[in-house]
């Protein structure tokens, strides 16, 4: 509830209060001006007792309005009692002197606060009459011309009085809607919240988790790299330097040397790369864009294919993981065009697209067919294995199209989750 609404209700309330008290003052005032109006003492003792009684059944009427004050403005028993015996006050009163009909006003004032349903009609249509009758001469009447207008004002003062009765009850009921869909909108809203904090949490511990699977995934990734390379290049050297021992010659053992020594270096270069590989140190000074920009531009030097990168949409901070994440994409897939694609020509494009995160990588390769790949390949199965695991890992996904002869495409779509702050 806003403060003008709130201002509006207090001074509603105010006059609800002391608005019977104004309206008995000032019909009493004037009907002491209008003296000749009365006859005789026996109707001034009358009506100045009349007007005691109101003033009491007012004071009562206070009292209890104040206790039931945390019910609110709610049609009652004893608010119906009130409108009654407060409408038998003002129309004896107006019988005595008309101009106490600004006291029977009191009855539009209040009707929908006093008398429940339909019966605030009868409320309503009952204080007109007292209205009316007033306005018509007062009563009794004397003439078939004060009843003619008596009826023409019964009909003016209901029908105006009903009109705004049921305009109130509209806007009342408009009122009550829009209450209802405020408060079904905050337990949306409470509920939406709810939902959002609940996928921040899982999102949290999914990032947990794929960190725990990305160390396990990296010990067996290592695993077949060592055992594919550098422990088949140890079993090379090992086997030249065999062959050394027992050469018959100077020349077979130093071109059996000079192999073990090709061997050795091949199997430091590897030994190498795998370390580099432990952790993206690309990502220690660098934002994802600026880390696969040199990641590319470094590989197309070392590969001599001509290599281009490009972002698109807004670029934003990532959370590490998934910074990471696509980071090692890009590196496997890069390690797979080199070795497999025999490429010319190769672009990487990073696209910030919504609430999610794309990575697009395209080479003009000699392609294969996904179908024909076997799972855990060294070819090229091994690689899409860990690329798609990875992805999964931060509930991504990954895609291939490829066809032997016309090159392949790769695309990773991730969530965008933002860097923590």
């Amino acid at each position: 509830m806003t403060a003008a609404d709130t201002q509006l209700d207090r001074r509603m309330e105010q006059l609800h209060t002391w608005g019977p008290y104004g309206l008995l003052g000032i019909s009493a005032v004037l009907a002491v001006v209008a003296a000749d109006l009365m006859d005789g003492p026996a109707e001034w003792q009358a009506a100045g007792a009349l007007v005691a009684a109101g003033l009491a059944l007012q004071f009562w009427w206070q009292g209890t309005r104040s206790r039931r004050a945390n019910r609110g403005r709610t049609p009652s028993r004893a608010g119906t009692a009130y409108y009654v015996v407060r409408w038998a006050i003002a129309f004896a009163l107006t019988w005595l002197n008309p101009f106490f009909a600004f006291y029977a006003a009191t009855g539009y004032m209040d009707a929908d606060e006093l008398i429940p349903g339909l019966w605030r009609r009868l409320g309503l249509f009952a204080s007109a009459v007292t209205v009316a009758s007033a306005q018509a001469g007062g009563l009794p009447f004397r003439s078939g011309a004060q009843w003619a207008a008596f009826a023409a004002l019964l009909v003016a003062n209901f029908g105006l009085q009903a009109l705004v009765a049921h305009v109130t009850e509209q806007e009342e009921q408009r009122s009550r809607e829009r209450a209802g869909t405020i408060a079904e909108l905050e337990r949306t809203n409470t509920a939406l919240q709810q939902a959002l904090d609940e996928n921040a949490a899982l999102h949290a511990q999914l990032l947990v988790q794929a960190r725990e699977a990305g160390v396990a995934d990296e010990r067996r990734r290592l695993a077949a790299e060592i055992h594919d390379t550098i422990a088949q290049g140890l079993t090379g050297i090992i086997a030249q330097l065999q062959v050394v021992g027992s050469a018959p010659d100077l020349t077979t053992a130093r071109t059996h040397l000079d192999r073990a020594s090709a061997l050795a270096r091949h199997s430091l270069g590897e030994a190498r790369r795998s370390v580099q590989n432990l952790a993206p140190v690309a990502l220690e000074n660098d934002g994802l864009p600026e880390a696969l920009k040199k990641t590319v531009a470094e590989w197309g030097e070392r590969t001599g294919v001509r290599a281009e990168f490009t972002v698109t949409g807004t670029a934003e901070q990532l959370h590490e993981e998934i910074s990471a994440t696509l980071l090692r994409i890009a590196q496997e897939a890069l390690s797979n065009a080199s070795r497999h694609a025999h490429a010319t020509r190769l672009g990487l494009t990073l696209t910030f697209l919504g609430d999610e995160v794309i990575l697009d990588i395209r080479d003009d390769g000699r392609g294969f067919d996904p179908l024909a790949v076997p799972a855990r390949s060294t070819a090229a199965g091994f690689g899409l294995d860990g690329m798609r695991a990875r992805a999964e890992r931060v509930t991504g996904s990954l895609t291939v199209e490829s066809e032997p002869g016309h090159g392949t495409a790769l695309s990773a779509r991730v969530p965008l989750l933002r860097h923590d702050r």
